[in-house]
């Protein structure tokens, strides 16, 4: 494991650990990062989202023991891969990310949201300017907060929670190979990209396997799964079994 007992207790705490280390080997990181610029000319943005269907070299990041020893570090040694997205924010145009939690975008598919951690990989420099994300420490533990509209030609997303103290919120810096992680329910955002230059970022989404994905749900319809590591607990179906 990757994270030291310390960094553990402040992602159980705060909800977020920022590793400001070299994720990759500088040769692994520049293969991913190929793989990225040839994948954003490819595809069309909404195609970006679980890119890994899509491109599956990108499979061999996404199993990787660099980063699945990060997430066992916090969420146990079985791991089950949920998502992964590729996310170009382009320089100047680069719309806002509104307060959200991941979690409200996934009620019904999964039997429970806790332990649910993106690994946040940056591919450029990110930073508030650029629009980096932030979070909003210890608001982990609900998931389901009261949204509100906004609009959708300034935002990515048309809905934003209705009551966020921003006083509270901590902005990420990361450099290019390092990464954050995030539980699935904390509150996060980021600003637009007002900057002229790019903030690009790989989305890794892992779960504990004693959770069950609901494979029947309408919501889960085509939706894939693969076994990172360790033992199924709980009568998932993956896509490697």
């Amino acid at each position: 494991m990757r994270l030291s007992s310390e960094a553990a207790a402040q992602y159980a705490e705060q909800g977020y650990y920022l590793f400001k280390q070299p994720v990759f080997s500088e040769e692994k990181f520049q293969q991913l990062k190929d793989i990225f610029e040839e994948d954003l000319v490819r595809f069309t943005e909404g195609q970006l989202d679980m890119i890994h269907t899509r491109d599956e070299r990108l499979l061999e990041f996404l199993m990787a023991d660099e980063v699945l020893d990060l997430v066992e570090s916090l969420i146990g040694p079985n791991i089950g891969l949920w998502a992964s997205h590729l996310i170009s924010k382009a320089p100047l145009v680069g719309k806002a990310t509104p307060w959200h939690e991941d979690s409200s975008y996934w009620e019904g598919r999964v039997s429970t949201m806790a332990g649910i951690c993106t690994v946040w990989l940056a591919i450029d420099r990110a930073t508030p300017e650029n629009g980096s994300m932030a979070v909003i420490p210890g608001s982990h533990h609900n998931g389901f907060s009261e949204y509100k509209p906004v609009d959708a030609s300034t935002n990515i997303f048309d809905t934003e929670i209705v009551s966020v103290d921003e006083d509270k919120a901590v902005y990420f810096s990361l450099e290019p190979n390092e990464c954050s992680l995030h539980e699935g329910r904390i509150i996060h955002g980021a600003k637009a990209n007002t900057s002229p230059n790019r903030r690009a970022g790989y989305t890794m989404r892992y779960f504990p396997l004693t959770s069950q994905v609901y494979h029947d749900s309408p919501r889960n319809a085509g939706h894939k799964i693969w076994l990172a590591r360790g033992k199924d607990q709980a009568d998932n179906r993956f896509e490697n079994a």
